[in-house]
């Protein structure tokens, strides 16, 4: 459901509305119209929270990404994930793609 999908990224259920607004997420649906958030949706959900808040990616560009990505088969998302951050960020680095493991809201 919407609101434990958004408790669990820690964004308002509004932003989820968005994202599935701009097609970045498509949860599925129950008999009753209510969203089915998977896990592979909460890992897109961080992806864009980190290449908006962290990157300065706008939704558009997220999107650009994401078809990039899925069209040339290229984990170019895990590249951008693992760039060296600035040295004034104390936060560690990624060892795992999201693609693969989600990152705790804490890591974003």
């Amino acid at each position: 459901m919407i609101s434990v999908a958004a408790s669990i990224v820690r964004v308002h259920p509004r932003t989820l509305r968005i994202y599935e607004d701009e097609g970045l997420l498509c949860p599925a649906r129950t008999p009753t119209n209510i969203r089915l958030y998977s896990e592979q949706d909460i890992r897109r959900v961080l992806w864009i929270r980190h290449l908006t808040q962290n990157l300065g990616v706008n939704l558009a560009g997220v999107r650009v990404l994401f078809e990039l990505e899925e069209k040339l088969g290229t984990p170019i998302l895990e590249a951008l994930y693992t760039e060296p951050q600035d040295e004034d960020d104390d936060e560690p680095q990624a060892q795992a793609s999201p693609a693969r493991r989600a990152p705790s809201p804490q890591e974003m």
